[in-house]
C-alpha cells in the first residue's frame, strides 16, 4: 500500500514565556500602584490614637506637620512657624472655608502643637483639627 506524507497534528499547549511576562507586569504594575497610593507628603510621623477619631471629609484644606526636632511642614515642604501663616494665606483663596489639619508626631511635645495653633488661631484660621488614627 501507499503511504503518503501526512503532517502531523499539532497539540494544543500552552505557552509558558507570554503568560510569564504578562506575571511580570502586573507584578511591576502593582509595585508602582501601592508606592504611589498612600499620599506620602513630607516626614513620617506616627500619629496618637482617639476612639472618637472620624473621616475627613473632602474639602480644600491644608496639612501642617509637626515633627520631632522642631521640623514644620505645610504639605509637604518645610517652612518656619513665622513664615506658616503667611504661606497659608498666599495660598488660599479664602481664610473661612480652608480646613486645617495638623499632624502631629506623639513624640511632639504639647507645647509646641498649642504653640502652632495659636499661632494659627492669631492669623485667622478658625477650622484647625487634630490627626489622629482610630483604636
Amino acid at each position: 500500500m501507499r503511504s503518503w506524507n501526512e503532517s502531523k497534528k499539532n497539540k494544543a499547549h500552552i505557552e509558558l514565556i507570554p503568560m510569564i511576562d504578562v506575571m511580570m507586569f502586573l507584578l511591576v504594575f502593582f509595585v508602582l500602584i501601592s508606592l504611589n497610593v498612600i499620599p506620602s507628603q513630607g516626614m513620617k510621623t506616627q500619629l496618637p490614637a482617639a476612639a472618637s477619631a472620624q473621616q475627613i471629609k473632602p474639602q480644600k484644606r491644608a496639612i501642617v506637620t509637626l515633627g520631632e526636632n522642631n521640623q514644620l511642614e505645610l504639605d509637604g515642604e518645610g517652612v518656619t512657624l513665622e513664615a506658616l501663616v503667611a504661606r497659608l494665606k498666599a495660598g488660599q483663596a479664602s481664610i473661612d472655608s480652608t480646613a486645617i489639619i495638623l499632624n502631629s508626631d506623639k513624640s511632639v511635645p504639647v507645647e509646641r502643637l498649642v504653640a502652632v495653633m495659636d499661632s494659627l488661631r492669631q492669623g485667622g484660621f478658625t477650622s484647625i483639627s487634630i490627626a489622629t488614627r482610630k483604636l
